[in-house]
């Protein structure tokens, strides 16, 4: 490194640490690796970077374990880079046909490889999407009941498992959410609902984290407005006050409970770049969220 490179380096050094992060005391903040294949090209570490600078220290893998190929990435290498940078990998999408029995037997497979991957980052979450709507008689129950052998296994293996909702998937609705969660054992299945798509699905986000708040184990925070909502939701997805989601409501229910884990915010899309949005989206956080609750 040349003198001057490291007189630039100094600088944004100093740069970083004139900008208040946020705390990530008893609220972890995270983002989601999934905005970045709207940005092919782009090398792993600058993902990291990001998140460094910013104060979204979490990450969740997304398409995984194929993430690993795109990146060019070991679990040796990805630790090496999260480490360096003070980081921490969190968990991963994880989805399945739980609606087919005769795809139970891999899922499981599946989940167990998932966490023994998330286990060597000190990782014990694991955030499950429900399958694509269908309109197959029996079909709810059949992944409900799947959910609950699932949830044994991430319990017996330290995992906490849970549930997360989103459009044009079989929990999509608030109703969907609250028969998914009457239909499961609150002993090792979890709530890890996203803001948006509660929202977008026609909730009151605030209540239905309110109602479900004993079995929230993770969250996603995502900003949504619901004007010309498609079947295409992504024009809907806001950086973080941008939107109508009532977060501050939404903290209020984390603060009742003292929670302490994990948010995601998974940003769909982004106007500006990533590093815009997610410097926006950590202001609200220390300026608006962090005053009701860290």
């Amino acid at each position: 490194m040349t003198r001057r490179d490291s007189l630039f380096a100094i600088a944004a050094t100093l740069a970083r640490a004139a900008v208040q992060l946020p705390a990530n005391r008893n609220v972890k903040w995270a983002l989601g690796a999934s905005l970045w294949n709207s940005y092919p090209g782009t090398p792993f570490t600058d993902i990291l970077d990001i998140m460094r600078d910013t104060g979204f220290i979490g990450i969740r893998m997304t398409q995984f374990p194929a993430i690993l190929k795109k990146y060019d990435l070991t679990p040796a290498l990805l630790e090496s880079e999260v480490s360096k940078r003070g980081l921490h990998v969190i968990t991963i999408s994880f989805n399945g046909a739980a609606d087919d029995t005769a795809q139970h037997a891999n899922i499981l497979k599946n989940a167990k490889e998932a966490m023994e991957f998330l286990q060597r980052f000190g990782a014990n979450h694991l955030v499950v999407f429900s399958p694509k709507r269908t309109d197959k008689p029996g079909a709810f129950e059949t992944m409900c009941s799947f959910y609950n052998v699932l949830g044994q296994k991430a319990t017996e293996m330290g995992f906490k498992a849970g549930l997360h909702n989103h459009l044009g998937q079989m929990v999509q609705t608030p109703e969907e959410i609250d028969r998914c969660m009457a239909l499961t054992d609150p002993k090792v299945f979890h709530f890890s609902p996203d803001t948006a798509h509660v929202y977008l699905g026609g909730g009151d986000t605030a209540a239905v984290l309110d109602k479900h708040k004993h079995r929230l184990m993770f969250a996603d925070y995502k900003d949504a407005k619901r004007a010309g909502l498609e079947i295409n939701f992504l024009p809907n997805i806001f950086d973080l006050g941008d939107g109508e989601v009532d977060f501050p409501a939404c903290h209020h229910v984390l603060k009742s409970i003292s929670y302490k884990g994990w948010l995601c915010v998974d940003l769909d899309i982004t106007r500006q770049g990533p590093s815009v949005s997610y410097e926006r989206c950590r202001s609200y956080v220390v300026n608006t969220l962090e005053k009701i609750y860290a």
